[in-house]
């Protein structure tokens, strides 16, 4: 019972960093364009982040608990793959890089699954579509966010730049709070997944049991807190290097990203919102020209991207190993 503990425990820390380093996707756009204060648009992004559970079901995390198949599972599996993630999402917050805490989560339960027990162990169809979700969220973002500053282009393209950015400034407020909901939504899920997992281990409940309302409530607060406390170094990332944005250019931003989070989270498909944001950000900035995007940052963060899922994994084999050496039942 205290090894569940200490696993719900670390799951926990797990999501308030994951929010600690996505709170650069909620707030970059918002403070970048200098609409709210990097305090203020923290506090916006948290309170959406935890009343998420209110307009989201839980498939994803439901989804997440099968990623590897249920007689494998074990507290020690699950310990090592959360070890994994929370390295790896500390090294990129250290670095600046805006990565995805869902897809270093991922590897992270599936490295140490596969030292325990291969490849075999692993839902081959759950991590395939979750790979092609890895291409098609930023890119979605992309073709969203592309579309959006093109078309408010025509709307208001013959209105004065000073009225623009006063109606957009003020709606830039909403746009970032369907994006944080999105987030919420999203993101949270994933860690309620991995207690789940861990709860169903213990037989503590059945595997058919769905997610525990205090284990519901529990993750949208911690990934809430985690946003309030903030990553700078990755705001600076997102809002500041990849592209110069104005209100207009933020608000068509958070909307296409909040709209692919919000079809995902419908799918029960986990996904980035480091990608979804990202590819928004540069669709709205390449339609004014190709040059206004800094490719140099957007491929470094690639880079971050593709290195992501086996970087957890190989982190959280180690701790799997290292667990199994201090006699830890893995």
């Amino acid at each position: 019972m205290l090894f569940l503990v200490l696993i719900v425990g670390l799951a926990l820390v797990f999501d308030y960093i994951n929010g600690f380093h996505d709170a650069a996707n909620s707030i970059a756009t918002i403070v970048s364009t200098r609409v709210l204060s990097p305090r203020a648009a923290v506090v916006w992004a948290a309170a959406f982040n935890f009343i998420a559970f209110l307009f989201f079901s839980t498939h994803v995390a439901g989804n997440i608990a099968k990623g590897v198949h249920a007689d494998v599972v074990t507290l020690g599996l699950v310990a090592a793959g959360l070890m994994g993630a929370i390295v790896w999402d500390l090294l990129t917050w250290w670095w600046g890089l805006p990565t995805s805490s869902s897809h270093a989560l991922m590897g992270g339960i599936a490295g140490a699954a596969v030292m325990k027990a291969g490849f075999g162990s692993l839902d081959g169809k759950f991590f395939l579509k979750t790979a092609v979700f890895i291409l098609v969220s930023p890119l979605l973002g992309f073709l969203l966010g592309w579309i959006m500053m093109r078309v408010t282009m025509l709307i208001f393209g013959r209105t004065p730049q000073r009225k623009v950015d006063k109606t957009f400034r003020r709606m830039q407020f909403l746009s970032a709070a369907l994006y944080s909901l999105g987030h919420g939504g999203n993101d949270a899920q994933k860690t309620m997944g991995v207690i789940v997992a861990a709860l169903v281990a213990s037989h503590y409940i059945k595997a058919d049991a769905g997610v525990p309302l205090w284990v519901v409530l529990s993750c949208h607060a911690a990934m809430g807190l985690g946003t309030l406390t903030g990553g700078w170094r990755i705001v600076r990332t997102m809002g500041m290097k990849i592209t110069k944005l104005k209100p207009v250019g933020g608000f068509c931003a958070e909307t296409a990203g909040a709209a692919t989070l919000f079809l995902a989270t419908g799918l029960g498909i986990p996904v980035s919102t480091t990608h979804t944001i990202t590819g928004a950000i540069v669709g709205v900035g390449s339609v004014q020209k190709l040059s206004a995007v800094r490719w140099g940052v957007a491929g470094r963060i690639v880079w971050a991207w593709v290195l992501t899922v086996p970087g957890a994994a190989a982190i959280s084999a180690g701790g799997y190993l290292l667990l199994k050496a201090c006699g830890v039942p893995v």
